[in-house]
């Protein structure tokens, strides 16, 4: 053991005395952690995690959170700093390939994700089957979930080809088939990607765009979608992700994979938070009742909650909202919203948040999702199209982590293990004797 090996931990039996020591690893910044994988073997028992918040499932070199401190970092670059002065698939070359890309390797990697757009014409009828007002992540899940059945071609995970191009696929098609879910749901033709336009801009144009005009981008929108992408790309081992990396353990296909994370993104306390932002907006209903609910939040006994505030990980300011906020205040001034009740609301929570005694002591400061639900609904998106704008972003992450997960030696299939309370064994009763 040399001097900057650390100690192992040393777990004592009180029962046997027997005493039995585990490695401790050191990451490249971080909290050390303890490694227990020959914690039964040695002792006979497991750990007990619920959440798994103390539990490392993997090794990783994608993103790093330090939650106490308020910092979060894509491969050692503060997100400040790549949303500010990087476009969306530029953070996402650096997500897959983790370096930042030259100038030819950005435009190479633009045109092969701008050409792999377009989606197979009979995935149209997929969505014909759904009933117009289905939920607009339900119609992701289905239909992100078929691609294997028109992509054979990249679902075999140990050609490194075909994971490439599966990767490149999920991340150029996702925007595609999320506008096509919002079409579908106002019962409006589908429109087609456009080469010739960003990843941001084709999806707008995509979304709003209409046959019977030429869409016109407005570049403070596209910049907007595009900073929202690039916030919501990837969050270390998040619910979604670590779903992603479980279901992949198992060699399923990427398409599956990615349609697994869709669906556990859909939670109310994950992907969903931004859409409860809006919900929880509408039920104050106006600028006079925000004194009552505020009170209410304050109560323990209350179960009442204020939406976009305070977050699971960021026990300090969310680094995303910093962006998001200044980002927010481009938007509204942009669109010229100024007498929306909702966003009357929401602003006046800020406001209110960031002064108060109580909510400065907790540290609820407002967080990503609190500014990203007031632009998209400002944007014109409706709520239920939220968590599909996050799956769109968060697929670059996901991709990105399932590669990871795939080409690292040490990982197994997942199978978490538990705490039994049930019954023991018990002496089975005939039916006629119960």
């Amino acid at each position: 053991m040399t001097a900057n090996t650390p100690k192992p931990m040393r777990l004592v039996d009180p029962t046997t005395d027997k005493t039995s020591e585990f490695p401790v690893m050191e990451g490249s910044v971080g909290p050390k952690v303890i490694d227990i994988r020959k914690l039964y073997a040695e002792t006979g028992c497991f750990t007990y995690d619920p959440g798994f918040t103390s539990t490392a499932s993997c090794e990783s070199k994608i993103t790093y959170i330090d939650g106490d401190e308020g910092v979060l970092l894509h491969r050692g670059y503060a997100i400040e700093d790549l949303a500010e002065k990087c476009d969306f698939l530029e953070v996402a070359y650096l997500l897959m390939n983790g370096e930042l890309p030259s100038q030819d390797e950005k435009a190479k990697f633009e045109h092969d994700i701008t050409y792999h757009t377009m989606v197979h014409e009979q995935m149209a009828h997929f969505f014909r089957g759904f009933r117009r007002d289905a939920h607009p992540m339900a119609i992701m899940c289905g239909v992100v979930g078929a691609m294997s059945a028109f992509y054979h071609d990249s679902t075999d995970i140990e050609d490194p080809r075909q994971r490439m191009i599966a990767s490149y696929r999920l991340i150029a098609k996702m925007p595609t088939i999320a506008a096509m879910a919002y079409k579908y749901s106002v019962g409006q033709p589908f429109m087609y990607p456009k080469n010739k336009l960003s990843y941001a801009q084709n999806f707008l144009q995509m979304t709003f765009g209409v046959p019977a005009e030429d869409y016109v981008d407005n570049p403070v929108l596209s910049e907007a979608m595009d900073k929202i992408f690039i916030l919501h790309a990837d969050h270390e081992q998040n619910a979604s992700t670590s779903t992603v990396r479980l279901a992949g353990s198992s060699g399923a296909n990427p398409f599956a994979c990615i349609a697994a994370g869709i669906a556990s993104l859909w939670g109310p306390s994950h992907g969903g938070a931004n859409e409860a932002v809006l919900k929880m907006l509408a039920e104050i209903g106006d600028k006079k009742h925000i004194p009552e609910f505020v009170k209410r939040a304050k109560d323990k006994n209350d179960p009442f909650r204020l939406m976009g505030f305070g977050h699971r990980v960021y026990k300090n300011y969310d680094p995303r909202a910093k962006v998001m906020q200044a980002t927010c205040r481009e938007v509204l001034s942009e669109l010229g919203i100024k007498d929306d009740p909702l966003l009357d609301i929401a602003m006046e929570l800020e406001k209110i948040a960031l002064e108060d005694e109580y909510f400065i002591e907790k540290k609820l400061y407002p967080n990503v999702d609190f500014y990203s639900g007031i632009i998209l609904k400002a944007m014109g998106f409706p709520t239920s199209m939220f968590t599909v704008l996050f799956a769109v972003a968060r697929t670059t992450g996901w991709v990105a982590q399932w590669k990871e997960m795939i080409e690292d030696p040490v990982q197994k299939i997942g199978r978490p293990r538990q705490l039994y309370t049930g019954h023991q064994a018990r002496k089975f009763v005939p039916l006629n004797k119960r």
